[in-house]
């Protein structure tokens, strides 16, 4: 059996995001199985055979479960792209670490919004250098997205706070969340001056783009061997940026 025919892509979450997944991985030939939240809130170890790879786009509540049964099965790769499960990080990593296993996190793995991460650090250092420009972040996501602010509003506040010259004051980050409709995310950050305005804004259109950048995050992991524990998307997106036709692709 060859190694393609080994690679098996387990996807854990049944609403937009890992249905996305799941239709991107198919149509680029991926065996894979797509499995919903289970009635008992667990799912078990039958779930996870021959699985090589555990994608998680489910709910914060249920990463830690899904993890430890996944690697008591013997899985020990994983994209987790769910949010709001920050309690839970230290255990599965120390889990995860036990095991030999590594798993790429990210609260939006968008390869357009890891690079607008990068110039909203860039931004907030050139601004805050030349004096007199207010940063502000505005984030709008479909009417049932619950965490506010997301996941990717909070990171670009860190980027926007690591990227300033000057320490700011505590809360000097003005972020505004909005819950509205169907909109798969927009975030907009601002920086503003007494006579101009400037505005960095990503639109997803839908969430292929996620969809995207979680199986490049699954390549990343099966295409060498990496340290257990957790990693963040930007190695992944290293890597991508030495394969423009890769991106292009």
């Amino acid at each position: 059996m060859s190694e393609d025919q080994q690679m098996h892509t387990i996807i854990l979450g049944h609403g937009h995001l890992g249905s996305a997944i799941a239709a991107a991985a198919a149509a680029r030939g991926e065996r894979t199985s797509n499995h919903g939240r289970p009635a008992s809130g667990r799912h078990d170890a039958a779930t996870f055979a021959d699985g090589d790879l555990v994608v998680d786009a489910t709910r914060g509540d249920a990463v830690r479960a899904n993890v430890e049964v996944a690697l008591a099965a013997g899985v020990r790769r994983f994209v987790i792209a769910t949010t709001g499960w920050a309690d839970d990080r230290p255990s599965v990593e120390r889990d995860l670490r036990d095991a030999g296993a590594a798993a790429v996190v990210s609260a939006n793995f968008s390869v357009g919004v890891a690079l607008f991460l990068r110039l909203a650090e860039t931004a907030a250092g050139l601004f805050d250098g030349v004096g007199g420009f207010d940063p502000f972040l505005v984030e709008w996501h479909r009417r049932a997205k619950a965490d506010r602010p997301s996941g990717t509003a909070l990171e670009l506040a860190r980027r926007l706070s690591d990227g300033r010259r000057s320490p700011a004051p505590e809360h000097d980050l003005e972020i505004v969340s909005i819950r509205a409709g169907v909109s798969p995310g927009m975030h907009l950050v601002g920086f503003d001056a007494a006579g101009e305005t400037v505005e960095l804004r990503l639109t997803a259109r839908d969430r292929s783009a996620y969809a995207t950048g979680a199986l490049a995050a699954a390549d990343w992991l099966r295409g060498a061997t990496r340290t257990a524990g957790l990693h963040p998307f930007d190695p992944v997106v290293d890597d991508l940026l030495t394969r423009p036709a890769a991106v292009a692709a």
